[in-house]
């Protein structure tokens, strides 16, 4: 199971503990009808427990050796100890050789290692779907259905950003298939049904409520995990979350906690997103998203400030790609995005997945707000896969050096640009503006990570060249009545961001 805490504690804790503090907590009147919990549990168990598979993974690695004593335990594949074990050998040989002792690792031939998963069936003539941090660098994957048939696995496709993929299976006779639900219908404190093989146990049925919806919790560009209290452990990945009608609501992905064991705090991708993940990977073996061709960033209320943007709203818009679809729409640095395709972007993360669940190619109605104004574009939206593929950045010959200014601004020291600071800061040529030299440690500007080498490329979507440029953007701020300047500043490697600085 994926996880965002490092598991290194025991498995099984006295079961005896945790009932006797759970009567302690309940009222005696409370308890058994909250235990029970619905009456159809069992019945949706039954129901679908036969689509639910084992995913079992081997891989060869280099072996450790070691011999003897110093040897691991021969533990059953995919054995719940199997990690903990080799984890104390490592630190073992580690803490031998720093004190001295012999480091020698014989018999380092390589060995196969094994590893469980879940899955689900989702087409009768053998479709699985799974994690693909399941079956991520294996070189052998079998499907073990409920009966203990094995069955040889090839991977249809997968995806690394929703950590989804497909399998297939040649089976004998029909198998039992599930169906999604609508996962954008699921409320919360609804109950569902986590079904999966935790611990290498084997399938195993828990059951809770949904805790929150549209979750991020900081693993990729897509978070929009369901958050449930059914308890989900290691090997439970790739299970399914199923409503009390048997259908699928989401796929088991990942847990918070820190000892390795469930402390009802899991995530499942929602249904909506598999579905459209998995079409995509059967027809095309690959991912087709939508790309717009920008860098955004968050708007905070500072921000909003600046740009007369009220409420805070949408993603701010950091930088153009040259080749994107977004450039010749007439999108600029400074906007903010508010809607697309007809949807609201009501935060920055909400824009990355829309767009990536736009077809490709597709004329989208943009709605943008530029210097407080709304104005709509039209962008024809290209593939993402092309704008992974790095671009060079075209170099521009320098112009003569001008003579540097130092002067002091917004607790930055600040200096025109020259082909001293470009060398001593690793600054593309491509980037024009005034460089920051230094920055006054109890300034705004520290607070907000601002450091020497960046540079300040516009101030409120004007452009500066020089520090007496920054100044004077300032001073007419101030004039104007503004409590903060919007600072567009380029790091050396290019990269764009909009900060807000309080006007002193």
């Amino acid at each position: 199971m994926a996880r965002l805490n490092a598991w290194k504690h025991a498995f099984f804790r006295p079961a005896l503990t945790v009932a006797a503090a759970a009567a302690i907590a309940l009222p005696a009147l409370v308890a058994p009808a909250f235990a029970r919990g619905p009456e159809n549990i069992a019945d949706v168990a039954e129901k679908v427990i036969d689509a639910v598979v084992n995913i079992s993974t081997s891989q060869k690695v280099e072996g450790r050796g070691g011999g003897g004593a110093q040897q691991a335990p021969n533990l059953p594949p995919g054995s719940p100890f199997e990690e903990f074990f080799e984890e104390f050998f490592e630190e073992f040989f580690k803490n031998r050789r720093g004190q001295g002792g012999d480091d020698s690792t014989p018999n380092r031939t390589p060995r196969r290692v094994s590893s469980l998963g879940s899955g689900f069936i989702i087409d009768a003539a053998g479709i699985v779907v799974t994690n693909n941090h399941v079956i991520a660098d294996a070189d052998e994957i079998n499907v073990i259905l409920t009966d203990g048939s094995r069955l040889k696995a090839e991977v249809v496709g997968r995806d690394q950003k929703t950590d989804l993929a497909v399998l297939r299976v040649k089976p004998t006779k029909p198998l039992k298939a599930v169906k999604f639900a609508d996962s954008d219908k699921v409320r919360l404190g609804e109950w569902v049904v986590a079904i999966g093989n935790p611990f290498s146990l084997g399938g195993t049925v828990t059951a809770g409520i949904v805790s929150a919806r549209n979750r991020d919790i900081n693993s990729g560009p897509y978070d929009n995990y369901i958050q449930t209290d059914a308890a989900i452990n290691r090997g439970n990945s790739g299970g399914p979350l199923f409503n009390l009608e048997g259908e699928v609501i989401g796929v088991n992905t990942a847990i918070i906690s820190p000892s390795g064991g469930s402390i009802g705090i899991g995530f499942a991708v929602p249904s909506k997103t598999v579905q459209q993940v998995v079409g995509q990977l059967q027809q095309f073996g690959e991912i087709h998203r939508g790309w717009l061709g920008v860098k955004i960033q968050q708007v905070t209320d500072e921000i909003a400030e600046s740009l007369n943007l009220k409420p805070a709203r949408g993603a701010l818009v950091a930088g153009i790609d040259d080749k994107g679809p977004a450039k010749p729409a007439g999108i600029e640095a400074g906007d903010v995005i508010v809607k697309f395709d007809g949807k609201d972007i009501k935060e920055m993360r909400d824009l990355p997945r829309i767009v990536a669940d736009t077809p490709v190619g597709k004329d989208v109605e943009v709605l943008i707000v530029r210097k407080g104004k709304e104005e709509k574009k039209t962008v024809k939206l290209g593939r993402l896969e092309d704008a992974e593929k790095p671009v060079k950045a075209s170099a521009t010959p320098n112009a003569p050096a001008d003579k540097p200014v130092v002067q002091k601004s917004l607790g930055l020291q600040l200096s025109g640009m020259n082909d001293d600071l470009r060398k001593r800061y690793k600054i593309k040529d491509s980037i024009k503006g005034v460089v920051i030299t230094g920055v006054d440690a109890s300034s705004a500007a520290a607070d907000k990570r601002l450091a020497a080498g960046s540079t300040i490329v516009a101030i409120e979507q004007e452009q500066v060249a020089q520090p007496a440029d920054v100044q004077r953007r300032v001073d007419t701020l101030k004039k104007a009545g503004k409590k903060t300047a919007l600072l567009l500043v380029a790091t050396a490697e290019g990269d764009m961001l909009f900060v807000a600085l309080p006007i002193e």
